[in-house]
């Protein structure tokens, strides 16, 4: 309570000096309406940057004294710690549409790394399928069959599709905890793309052996395994900033924290007692089913009276980056609309604590603060405007008072002002380098030149960026609040964007952006010129994203020791694991998905274990029919939906296979089964 205190103090103290600064250095001091609104808006932005910066100073403070005594791994001796045994222990991986060898690789790094640490008789592993295409969750089943004999895990690696996609994730979870949570005292929850080391898991559940009110443990996974420039620049800062922003946070919240939804471990009983999650009851936004779910999870295990932890000190907890611009926007576009909704739980669900609210409210302005800017800039232009284009109001107001009041310019002032606030933006990033000096952590992320020259590498990129990011999470901002659905900045599943894509995509911040310089320039070469650190960015918005994307950029930069991780100078046995490109489920001959289960019989045999015989006479009317069709024509007869059907059936699939190998050499089947046999 005392640290949350003084951070509130220092934050609105710096606050309202700031603010009386900026009325200051207005011409009217406030006299109008257009300087009272950009004072107000003006507050609660530099609010928002001092609270980064003091959590990033809290951070540097307490590892500087080696440490926050009063942390939740602090209150145990490690040798009493390393001798609490443990329990059996579900990890669950939650998947939809992903890429199946990528992803089941890094649970078998997982695996195989709790092989390593002796304690896989204590583990589960889950693979929890909510996809929806035939191709992928038929490749699922597959590599999780071949997964299950090269680890020799049948009985200990399982796999569950859902056919009905209800809630997205955590619909997906919560199915699970249903039919399967009784088995295991604990659960820990990884996305499609985490990582975890052996020793890290070990030592969660033995934390929560010792802690009975913890209701939730999460870790600060670190980013990794990038490969674009844009994916090497989050995984660099991450790794360099997160220490200190993630020690400051946890300082702060204690055990209030929030839960990120992966990389974390829930106490199964209680989270399935008190965290389920009700459809919202309100209108638009405010309606339907919660889609950022883990920061109310939090808050409702908090209010049920169990603690919440963040433990910087877990280190080999690990997530990948996405792999561009136009990915990271395309996944924003769901958070900002989840975390407004969490303006609808903060005010109306009673019992919450007040640092599960400040949660929420830290959420919303994560994506608030880019419509509060661009207002901010509005409001400029404005003011701007009328001081060039219109004559001099003396008498600003409804009532003219008996003085007249003469417009001030404080150049010097306005300098001052800007400078202090560019520097408290800014400096939580200089604070983390001289903190990777001072505990030796410099040398591993290429010696101290070279990590000082990724810093500002970095910080060029982030400004480049800050303005795309702005206007586009307004957008996603408005759209959400209207219940609208905005597609301009479009999702990028590949690798590398194409120019006719960010084109495309970025084409109105551009005509933003000269649109915008233009008109300054118009009114005054100095607004214009104070226009540029924005403008820019927005009219380099399309070459700044194909650049980014570039995988040849980002290992240029790597082979020059700049943007590299301590990951990547000394890799562990899990991440060597998961860079191993083997393939768990090689393609045989021109065969696709489908044709292989229908063709191959160890892999039709393994198919038709896991589906399901349906016994409506209607039912098996239908799905006969289309399997005839299937078998005269061929699977591209069919629709994504009839093969589903057609998969999901034991009896059909076993029918089809038959079939399909009595098939003459010269039809559609036969032609496929040539190709099996001449491979």
């Amino acid at each position: 309570m005392v640290r949350r205190c003084l951070l509130a103090v220092v934050v609105l103290g710096q606050t309202l000096v700031a603010t009386w600064f900026m009325l200051q250095v207005l011409p009217y001091h406030g006299g109008t309406w257009v300087e009272m609104s950009l004072a107000g808006v003006f507050s609660v932005l530099y609010a928002w940057i001092a609270v980064g910066f003091w959590t990033a100073v809290y951070g540097f403070l307490i590892r500087l004294a080696g440490g926050d005594r009063w942390s939740l791994a602090s209150r145990h001796d490690e040798q009493a710690l390393a001798s609490t045994p443990l329990v059996r222990t579900a990890v669950v991986m939650p998947i939809y549409h992903e890429p199946v060898q990528r992803t089941l690789r890094g649970l078998r790094a997982i695996y195989r790394d709790l092989e390593r640490a002796g304690q896989i008789d204590h583990f589960e592993f889950y693979i929890l399928s909510d996809s929806r295409d035939p191709e992928v969750w038929l490749e699922e089943q597959a590599a999780w069959q071949s997964l299950c004999t090269e680890l020799n895990a049948n009985g200990r690696l399982f796999y569950r599709r859902r056919t009905v996609n209800l809630n997205y994730k955590s619909g997906n979870v919560a199915d699970f905890l249903r039919r399967w949570g009784r088995r295991c005292r604990y659960t820990v929850v990884l996305d499609a793309d985490s990582l975890m080391g052996g020793d890290t898991l070990i030592r969660m559940v033995r934390l929560m052996e010792r802690e009975p009110r913890v209701g939730i443990l999460q870790t600060n996974p670190g980013v990794v395994r990038g490969r674009s420039l844009f994916a090497r620049i989050q995984q660099f800062s991450n790794r360099l900033y997160a220490p200190l922003f993630a020690s400051g946070l946890a300082a702060i919240q204690m055990g209030d924290a929030a839960f990120w939804g992966h990389n974390a471990i829930l106490r199964t009983e209680a989270f399935m007692n008190h965290c389920g999650l009700r459809k919202l009851p309100g209108a638009g936004l405010f309606r339907g089913p919660i889609l950022s779910h883990d920061f109310v999870e939090a808050a409702l295990m908090g209010r049920s009276g169990y603690e919440v932890w963040l433990e910087p000190t877990l280190g080999a907890s690990y997530e990948e980056s996405p792999p561009s611009l136009a990915d990271e926007l395309s996944r924003d576009r769901r958070w900002a609309k989840g975390n407004l909704q969490h303006l609808w739980i903060m005010l109306t669900t009673p019992g919450l604590r007040f640092a599960h609210r400040m949660a929420f409210f830290n959420g919303i302005m994560g994506y608030l603060s880019s419509p509060l800017w661009l207002l901010f800039l509005i409001l400029t232009t404005l003011e701007a405007a009328q001081l060039a284009l219109m004559p001099i109001d003396y008498f600003p107001g409804d009532q003219p008072g008996l003085f007249p009041l003469w417009p001030e310019w404080r150049p010097g002032l306005a300098l001052s002002l800007a400078l202090t606030t560019i520097s408290m933006l800014f400096a939580p990033k200089f604070i983390a380098w001289l903190d990777a000096l001072i505990h030796g952590r410099a040398k591993r992320f290429g010696g101290a030149v070279r990590t000082l020259v990724s810093v500002l590498v970095e910080t060029l990129v982030s400004v480049l960026l800050a303005p795309i990011k702005m206007l586009t999470h307004s957008a996603y901002v408005l759209g959400a609040l209207g219940n609208l659905s905005l597609s301009w900045a479009g999702q990028n599943r590949t690798e590398e964007t194409r120019w006719s894509e960010a084109l495309l995509t970025q084409a109105p911040g551009m005509a933003i952006g000269l649109a915008w310089s233009a008109f300054a320039w118009y009114l005054d070469p100095l607004f214009f010129l104070w226009s540029l650190p924005v403008a820019i960015p927005l009219i380099m918005a399309a070459p700044t994203s194909v650049w980014l994307s570039r995988i040849r950029a980002g290992q240029r930069l790597r082979r020059a020791g700049i943007l590299c991780t301590p990951e990547e100078t000394g890799p562990s046995d899990l991440l060597r694991d998961t860079d191993d490109e083997e393939s768990l489920l090689p393609h045989l001959g021109q065969l696709n998905r489908f044709e292989e289960a229908v063709l191959l019989p160890g892999v039709n045999a393994m198919h038709c274990s896991l589906a399901r015989s349906h016994r409506g006479r209607l039912r098996r009317e239908t799905l006969h029919t289309i399997a005839r069709r299937c078998l005269d024509e061929g699977p591209e007869a069919l629709s994504r939906s009839q093969l589903s059907h057609l998969c999901r059936d034991s009896d059909t699939l076993a029918w089809l296979h038959q079939a399909a190998w009595r098939s003459d050499p010269d039809t559609w089947w036969g032609r496929k089964l040539s190709q099996v046999v001449s491979a």
